[in-house]
């Protein structure tokens, strides 16, 4: 491996920090929000179960988070080897591409997971908020997607620069 100015021996640090952040943080996210809609699901389905089964959507949503996070980490992944050089400025564009697509994912898991909690609650009282709790889950989930569109553009861009 060629080591230089370029592609100091120390690159390979930040490209796995950017897999580290896409997976840790959208997977945090993703946690938070299955968890707090979780125990909102949990509370209405002791009074009401007839409606637990519509109201797992934000579980699912917030489940698709940490996949972005992993298609993100996948990516980032095979754009490293050891065997050619690795130049910083790769690195550099891998850590942002992890960190993109990972606090977003961190920031839709929470939203998604309080809309969930409270719109789950509130769905046993009144049936007609089903479809504000999807449009509002449905702009939550986008934040993340948002990180996902940006991770991979920046990704498309680490291969330039050489060592």
């Amino acid at each position: 491996m060629a080591t230089s100015e370029l592609c100091p021996p120390y690159a390979p640090f930040f490209g796995f920090a950017g897999v580290a952040s896409s997976m840790v943080f959208s997977t945090m996210g993703a946690a938070y929000g299955t968890s707090k809609a979780g125990i909102g699901i949990t509370g209405m389905g002791t009074l009401r179960p007839d409606l637990i089964m519509k109201s797992l959507i934000p579980v699912v949503m917030a489940g698709i988070i940490a996949v972005y996070g992993l298609v993100v980490a996948v990516l980032i992944v095979a754009g490293l080897n050891p065997t050619k050089p690795y130049t910083l400025h790769a690195s550099f564009v891998h850590l942002a591409a992890g960190l993109s697509c990972g606090l977003t994912g961190l920031a839709a898991g929470h939203a998604i997971g309080i809309i969930g909690d409270t719109c789950a609650r509130a769905y046993m009282f009144q049936p007609r908020i089903f479809v504000s709790m999807v449009l509002m889950l449905i702009f939550a989930e986008v934040i993340g997607l948002y990180g996902l569109i940006v991770a991979l553009i920046l990704n498309t861009h680490a291969g330039e620069g050489d060592c």
